[in-house]
């Protein structure tokens, strides 16, 4: 039996009002997914931090708190002329829960709110397309390699 997971709260916060806790937790789960679980060696502190919002969403699980699920968008001119999604992951205990729906629809709302209009882009990992699309994403191009891990461009048109 999986342990219950309480609802997730939501935190939408500017780099430089995260707490020092905040970004350890947050760097530490990029790290675990990124580097450690999918064996992906890059720079992830690649400089864009600083100039995104920061969507993370705590729960408790087995009785303590948890970062459960996270991702940054980046402002409009970081990396594309449009806002863009990056660095979404979910705790690995804590997946089959739905929570990256969970966490990419509060993105989407919480971007969408930031800057109307403007449709958002993404560098999805190709094996997520599918997600993606069932988030009405839609795939611009063909796929390319990033950082040893086959990945694929793709845009949400504004609404």
């Amino acid at each position: 039996m999986t342990a219950a997971v309480a609802a997730l709260v939501w935190s939408w916060k500017r780099f430089a009002a995260l707490s020092g806790v905040e970004v350890y937790d947050l760097l530490a789960l990029r790290s675990e997914v990124f580097v450690v679980e999918q064996q992906c060696v890059f720079l992830d502190a690649d400089g864009c931090d600083g100039s995104s919002w920061h969507l993370l969403g705590h729960t408790t699980y087995e009785g303590r708190p948890l970062l459960a699920a996270y991702l940054r968008c980046l402002d409009p001119d970081v990396k594309y002329p449009e806002p863009s999604i990056g660095r979404v992951v979910t705790a690995p205990t804590l997946r089959r829960r739905g929570i990256g729906r969970a966490l990419m629809d509060e993105g989407i709302v919480r971007s969408q709110d930031e800057w109307p209009g403007a449709d958002l882009v993404i560098n999805a990992q190709l094996r997520l397309e599918p997600f993606y699309r069932s988030l009405q994403f839609r795939t611009e191009g063909e796929p390319y390699v990033e950082d040893d891990i086959d990945h694929v461009q793709m845009r949400l048109p504004s609404r």
